[in-house]
């Protein structure tokens, strides 16, 4: 974390653009202070230069009960840097370089809420139990996220009533991972509203389903397999039917020697478009990694051929406490509210980005350029601060489930700060 974003309080750290706004520096601790009366100059970098006037641009700025007020218009969708520089003993020192970032009215009007699509318990052939996955995602900042093992979609029910009456902030939402009688396909069927693993119990109907697509289709390009092929379609379409969303899962997964599915039918897939959205970011292992290198260009590809491509992230974590996947890689959605019919419009509207956070590398966003640049700030600048008060309710959550008497009570007092502290932040 930066030192302007530790030992100081910014607000707002997001503005509209091209409006005067005030900022508010205010040091929270004494060796940060500014002295009233010190010689001080605040210069505005605006960091892509975008807009007229003198690159940096003098911006007016006043010392006012330990705070420094700046005032200014931000010009365009950019990034920009306050510089406060004062005179002390003879020499010249930053006070700090104040990040703000100016965004234009659609994207003001939304927020970015961070959240994980596929991961599992110990009801499959994850660790832990699902109340206690979905606490943990608390604990690392998210504020959504769906339980999807393999073939249930019980558990991510169960890690709904877990917190039933709990007053929490974490969006749980139900989910599974689906997998079809002769296909190899992984696909999660994300907030939807029954299960679609649970249709394949009756065998004949699943055929018959997959008969009519086919025949509705017709035949696929050579090498295809057509019975899959109609086969992931059958079950996009019960996503969808249940209000769901259908991701189409780590399309160059390596395993078994080859990658799975096989190559004509990913790239079928990325052609037609079933899906409602592509997992780009996948929770690959650090020996794993370069399938998700490959995910993000044939991304870049299908993207310049012309095709609009939502993308997610996911950690696809079998494990919350084993040092591995669990946090490395997440959705950030850019939504009206975390509310799951807004999450999924805003997905398959292409307002979302794939993040990576790999130990010990700096997070990388993918995605549309204009998203992604506007994540790389939040993820400097902003999501740090967020991300330590839900470290707190994540705990209280652990808790919970494990029977302190207390710990509801206490995150009841919790409730609501982190998305008061976005609000500050980001003020809309």
């Amino acid at each position: 974390m930066r030192d302007e974003v530790r030992f100081f309080e910014v607000t707002p750290r997001v503005v509209p653009a091209g409006r005067e706004s005030e900022i508010v520096v205010r040091p929270l601790y004494e060796h940060c202070r500014i002295e009233p009366g010190e010689a001080m100059e605040v210069r505005c970098f605006p960091c892509e230069e975008l807009g007229a006037g003198p690159v940096p641009r003098p911006i007016d700025a006043r010392l006012e009960e330990g705070a420094l007020r700046v005032r200014g218009v931000f010009e365009a969708e950019q990034e920009h840097v306050i510089l406060v520089e004062t005179a002390r003993e003879g020499r010249r020192v930053v006070v700090g370089d104040f990040r703000v970032y100016s965004l234009e009215a659609d994207l003001y009007a939304r927020r970015p809420y961070r959240g994980d699509l596929h991961m599992h318990s110990c009801r499959s052939d994850g660790r832990e139990a699902p109340a206690y996955v979905a606490a943990c995602c608390r604990r690392i900042g998210l504020d959504f996220m769906a339980l999807t093992d393999h073939r249930r979609y019980e558990p991510s029910l169960e890690a709904m009533r877990a917190y039933e009456g709990v007053p929490i902030d974490l969006r749980l939402y139900p989910g599974e991972e689906v997998h079809p009688p002769a296909n190899p396909v992984h696909m999660v069927n994300f907030g939807g509203s029954f299960s679609v693993n649970a249709l394949f119990g009756d065998q004949e109907r699943y055929e018959a389903g997959v008969r009519a697509v086919l025949e509705r289709l017709g035949d696929p390009p050579p090498g295809v397999d057509a019975y899959q092929y109609a086969s992931c379609v059958w079950c996009f379409e019960r996503i969808r039917e249940g209000g769901g969303l259908g991701i189409f899962c780590h399309p160059y997964w390596f395993t078994n020697h080859r990658y799975e599915p096989a190559g004509a039918l990913t790239s079928h897939l990325l052609r037609e478009q079933p899906y409602g959205a592509l997992e780009v970011i996948g929770g690959y292992h650090l020996y794993e990694t370069e399938s998700n290198a490959l995910q993000v260009a044939r991304y870049h590809e299908e993207r310049a051929a012309g095709r609009r491509i939502p993308i997610v992230g996911v950690s696809d974590a079998h494990g919350c406490e084993r040092g591995e996947l669990f946090g490395w890689y997440w959705t950030l959605v850019f939504a009206r509210r975390c509310e799951l019919a807004d999450l999924i419009d805003a997905i398959t509207d292409l307002h979302s980005v794939a993040v990576e956070a790999l130990p010990g590398q700096a997070p990388r966003a993918h995605g549309p350029f204009r998203l992604a640049k506007y994540a790389q700030f939040l993820l400097r600048e902003v999501l740090p601060l967020h991300d330590a008060l839900c470290e707190e309710e994540g705990r209280l959550m652990l808790a919970h489930v494990a029977g302190d008497g207390g710990a509801a009570e206490r995150l009841a007092a919790l409730r609501g700060q982190a998305a008061r502290l976005m609000e500050r932040l980001l003020a809309g």
